[in-house]
């Protein structure tokens, strides 16, 4: 890349969800829609120093706009469902989804929206957007990777794109200070997207 124009590979996810590059030419862009059936989003944190509790969020959707021939997106978003937080463990998930963490019942949804896209590989790149978790809105940037672009061979059959990202934030920069002093847990949170795209040709 380099030298040449910034080319767009998409993310996410959180959700992170979507690419940004610069064409010489803007052509059409298309819809792509973020298939729920194989996304995943993850998140670890330290527990107390000993070991990081991993969990992951089971409800999501999302879209952006892609101009495969330009390589540019125009726009993308992604929506997680917060009281979907799962860690595998009842009471826990119970405590992570009252007001100490994600506080579902004010906020029942945390939102990533694309903002910009660095190019820094032949497949990989930095995606920039807007997170919003429990009601603030603050940059985030994820490293994105373009598995594979190709028409998918089985089932639907359509042009997909397979991605992954990740991202490490802070969670006490959105405001979410429990258990932070004593350091009981991480303010450190490493997240994970895994996900396929596919194009919307109607």
């Amino acid at each position: 890349m380099g030298a040449r124009q910034a080319r767009f590979f998409p993310t996410c996810a959180v959700a992170l969800l979507g690419f940004f590059g610069y064409g010489a030419l803007a052509a059409e862009p298309r819809q792509y829609i973020i298939d729920e059936d194989h996304f995943t989003m993850t998140f670890e944190v330290s527990h107390i120093g000993y070991a990081s509790v991993i969990g992951m969020f089971l409800e999501a959707r999302g879209s952006f706009e892609y101009d495969d021939e330009a390589q540019v997106v125009s726009s993308g978003t992604v929506v997680v469902e917060s009281d979907s937080v799962f860690s595998n463990h009842k009471k826990r998930d119970e405590h992570l989804r009252k007001d100490d963490f994600l506080d579902v019942d004010d906020h029942p949804r945390v939102e990533f929206e694309v903002t910009d896209f660095m190019a820094t590989g032949e497949a990989t790149g930095e995606l920039t957007g807007e997170l919003t978790l429990l009601g603030k809105t603050r940059p985030v940037t994820l490293d994105v990777t373009l598995n594979k672009a190709a028409e998918y061979p089985i089932g639907h059959g359509k042009y997909t794109l397979g991605i992954s990202a990740r991202a490490t934030i802070k969670r006490s920069e959105w405001g979410m200070i429990y258990a932070l002093d004593p350091k009981l847990v991480g303010d450190e949170v490493k997240l994970r997207f895994e996900f396929e795209a596919i194009r919307n040709d109607q």
